[in-house]
């Protein structure tokens, strides 16, 4: 009974009429994933690997991205949580496949 009484008592969530939503250019856009793969490359020179740019982040996190791009939450997840022995791996793999003397 004691349930039934507090159902009733409860009263809706007033929603807040919906603002509206303020979207990135795509100049701005690109302009915080640069800042961010820059970010992350900068995480990885405190770690010790001296020569890693934001450019080479980018083209890591990026080459998963074939098929078109991922919502935001995603690609920032992505560059974010991207670690270094991943990085380490994409890293010599392309330097394997553009080597000349392989070819």
């Amino acid at each position: 009974m004691a349930r039934q009484q507090a159902r009733k008592s409860l009263k809706p969530v007033n929603q807040k009429p919906k603002s509206s939503v303020e979207l990135l250019s795509e100049s701005e856009l690109m302009e915080c994933i640069e800042s961010l793969c820059n970010s992350k490359a900068e995480e990885f020179r405190f770690y010790g690997y001296e020569n890693v740019t934001g450019e080479q982040v980018w083209a890591c996190v990026s080459e998963n991205y074939r098929r078109g791009w991922p919502r935001l939450n995603r690609l920032v997840n992505d560059i974010l949580s991207l670690k270094a022995t991943r990085f380490m791996n994409w890293l010599m793999i392309s330097v394997y496949k553009s080597d000349p003397m392989k070819k």
